[in-house]
């Protein structure tokens, strides 16, 4: 039974060993370790501020984006109705202008019509008045080479005057 009672000074040997390895350990590895894990640990929560602070800012620009859009659309039909209503009142102007120049084309020309329509009548006044001089005139040349026919002449018309 010798196996379980371990020796007195190999327990002491060990536990110096010991000691003396956690002594090593904690001036030169334990504090580095420790320190790379802090620093770890922060860059990691570094890390995690940075990804929430891009996923709000993320979230305030498509917010910012979705309003430019609506401002945009907004705007586009806005710009559109005022191009629709001056189309309409450039159109109701030029019918209206055309209406105007229409009726002021169909005045003039029945004014031209009517004046043209007076010198023709007087032209052909003038042609029939020249007309019926002349053959007033051959008549009376006729009528007027005879001696008899002229005294016949003279008594007719004496006979449709009437005196008073």
């Amino acid at each position: 039974m010798e196996l379980l009672i371990p020796e007195f000074g190999l327990v002491i040997f060990q536990t110096i060993a010991f000691l003396l390895l956690m002594f090593v350990l904690g001036k030169f590895a334990w504090k580095p370790v420790l320190a790379a894990i802090k620093e770890r640990e922060q860059s990691i929560d570094d890390a995690l501020n940075k990804a929430e602070l891009a996923k709000q800012e993320m979230a305030r620009l498509t917010t910012q984006n979705e309003e430019l859009l609506k401002s945009a659309r907004a705007e586009r039909d806005l710009i559109l109705k005022e191009a629709k209503t001056l189309k309409d009142s450039i159109i109701n102007e030029a019918k209206t202008q055309a209406h105007t120049e229409g009726a002021k084309l169909i005045e003039k020309a029945k004014i031209e019509i009517e004046n043209q329509k007076k010198a023709a009548l007087f032209e052909l006044k003038s042609q029939v008045s020249t007309l019926s001089l002349d053959i007033a005139e051959r008549v009376l040349r006729n009528q007027l080479q005879d001696k008899a026919k002229q005294e016949d002449l003279v008594a007719n018309l004496l006979k449709d005057v009437e005196l008073n």
